[in-house]
């Protein structure tokens, strides 16, 4: 991988510093065509790293569980059970469950995947992806996360893990993503919000029952893996 790592440096040292840039506010608009340009050549850039055969199922999470850890060892057994059954596993590339599900997949000898994001306090690749690229722009980044897979798993996170579920479960609601699965694991982490999205958000009116179903929880992996494979 150590090729791979040099490659997106020396990548990233060019477009380092973009998104803070082109979102610092009003530019002319030269400049905003030049960011433009780069953020055409990111997303360029990860097409071209994530040409693969098969499904692919993102798994989402915090960076911030090691790994003694109990959602450290669901998310590595999640990901040796989606590579055992034939699922590439890919995640934003970086530490704790993301790290966890990368090292399950490629320890099962399935396909491990990243799409990292360079951070101030820099976050970089673990040590289990078969592939990955190193992303400036979380919007792009985002894109990645999504297009590749079929299915997604939500496990415990801060604002990454929620600001990319509801990402995903906006374009399933607004009918701009197909109604792929989403399974949520780690239950008692969600449950103050899974109580205000059914007490507070469902009966003032602003979602819906349907909308509700969008993340199926589950208590196992195995219950996961069933409702990943329909």
């Amino acid at each position: 991988m150590s090729d791979q790592v040099a490659s997106g440096h020396s990548l990233l040292d060019q477009v380092e510093g973009a998104e803070k840039l082109f979102l610092a506010g009003r530019r002319s608009r030269e400049a905003d065509l030049e960011s433009a340009v780069k953020i055409f050549l990111e997303l360029l850039r990860g097409f071209e790293s994530f040409d693969f055969a098969g499904p692919c199922v993102t798994v989402f999470g915090s960076a911030r569980f090691n790994e003694d850890h109990e959602y450290y060892q669901m998310a590595r057994d999640l990901g040796a059970a989606l590579a055992n059954a034939g699922y590439a596993v890919m995640t934003g590339g970086g530490p704790g469950i993301m790290e966890a599900a990368n090292r399950g997949a490629k320890e099962a000898g399935g396909l491990s995947i990243g799409c990292n994001i360079h951070l101030p306090k820099e976050q970089e690749p673990n040590a289990y992806l078969d592939r990955f690229i190193q992303m400036e722009h979380f919007f792009v980044r985002k894109v990645m996360l999504v297009k590749y897979s079929s299915a997604f798993v939500v496990m415990p996170g801060g604002f990454g893990t929620l600001d990319e579920a509801f990402e995903v479960a906006t374009l399933i609601q607004t009918g701009k993503l197909e109604r792929f699965p989403i399974v949520g694991m780690g239950l008692d982490f969600w449950d103050q919000l899974r109580k205000f999205a059914r007490e507070t958000m469902l009966t003032s009116g602003v979602i819906s029952e349907d909308d509700i179903a969008f993340v199926h929880p589950v208590t196992s992996i195995d219950e996961a893996l069933q409702f990943i494979s329909g």
